[in-house]
């Protein structure tokens, strides 16, 4: 750790930057853990698990198309272009600046949805996302009266400032009224959606996600203040995410035994890295599917998962570039024999 680390912690906590502290003690986890210390490490993290701070609230809507969203169990880890543009949006809403309504757009699993949570956790506020599964309906121009209903309950809303609403997967309802397959009946709802949207109150904090950003209506668009790519994660920034997502789940599961050095080298050899909510989901798996009696049984599914293949002999693992203990690891083969088997074929090509 150097000294500049701790400048910048102490920076960033009496500035209040909750997302570039927990980012940099993350780094100073890191160096803990390669520099050997891994329960100091392990120590520093667990102090970062979040703990719930929404502030008890007495308000809820009677709207049956809100469903009150969960918080944020785990703190998310981001690559730093999102990271900014979200302490952005933080900053914004705090000072009041009229600027309330945002778009997510990016692929699936790339932390559109875990993004508002954490917004939701830093400004202390309750997430209400809109059940459009209840929303649309297939009888003629009810659902645009189920849309109306839905603004009304949302224009109910205290201007306590304790709130925001996710519009997630907007595109299940906003779809290009210029589109040839759009339905009449559908195109009449976004109609009623613009409408609604643009009377919304100014202390309101509208945030929507989607897939689909590229076939969207440009009059949708210009609706939203700001526009949020999350399609910005770099080879290097899934590396570093991965990394991260390994010690959390070895944390969740109570797994003392890490190897982080050697997890580094495994996701050398992936082709494409996927995206967080993949990453996490098949990193939390390989964990929690490993053999209890096989301490090194996770490392295993997880160098089947990144690499697309069973694990190879011994010569093989060598050229890949793993030590003999990384190799005794994976194979669960005693060094003796590893340094043997390799000796031998070093001796047969002479």
């Amino acid at each position: 750790m150097k000294k500049i680390d701790v400048v910048n912690l102490i920076q960033y906590h009496i500035a209040n930057d909750d997302m570039s502290f927990r980012t940099e003690a993350y780094n100073i986890a890191r160096d803990f853990d390669q520099s050997g210390d891994e329960d100091l490490a392990a120590y520093v993290l667990s102090l970062l698990s979040p703990v719930g701070t929404f502030s008890s609230q007495t308000y809820e809507p009677r709207s049956e198309y809100l469903t009150k969203v969960a918080e944020a169990s785990t703190s998310l880890p981001l690559p730093t272009s999102i990271s900014n543009e979200i302490k952005g949006i933080i900053n914004a809403v705090n000072r009041h600046r009229g600027v309330n309504k945002f778009l997510f757009q990016g692929a699936p699993g790339t932390g559109k949805t875990e993004s508002v949570k954490q917004i939701a956790r830093l400004l202390n506020r309750t997430v209400y996302a809109v059940d459009f599964s209840r929303l649309v309906d297939s009888r003629l121009g009810q659902t645009g009266k189920n849309i109306s209903a839905l603004f009304t309950e949302i224009d109910r809303f205290p201007d306590t400032g304790d709130f925001i609403v996710l519009l997630d997967e907007i595109d299940a309802l906003v779809l290009d009224r210029s589109s040839e397959n759009d339905l009449r009946e559908m195109g009449r709802a976004a109609s009623i959606f613009l409408r609604e949207f643009d009377a919304l109150r100014d202390d309101i904090l509208i945030i929507a996600t989607t897939n689909l950003y590229d076939g969207f209506d440009r009059a949708i668009i210009r609706r939203f203040d700001y526009v949020v790519d999350f399609n910005q994660y770099s080879d290097d920034d899934l590396k570093d995410i991965a990394e991260i997502l390994y010690i959390q789940s070895l944390e969740q599961f109570g797994i003392g035994k890490r190897d982080r050095r050697l997890f580094r080298k495994i996701i050398e050899f992936s082709d494409h890295l996927p995206n967080p909510g993949e990453l996490a989901n098949a990193i939390k798996t390989c964990i929690a599917f490993s053999n209890p009696d096989d301490d090194a049984d996770y490392l295993k599914r997880l160098y089947r998962f990144f690499t697309g293949r069973e694990i190879a002999d011994i010569a093989h693992l060598s050229k890949q570039g793993f030590t003999i203990r990384e190799i005794e690891t994976l194979t669960n083969v005693s060094r003796s024999t590893i340094s043997r088997t390799l000796k031998e074929a070093e001796n047969a090509q002479q």
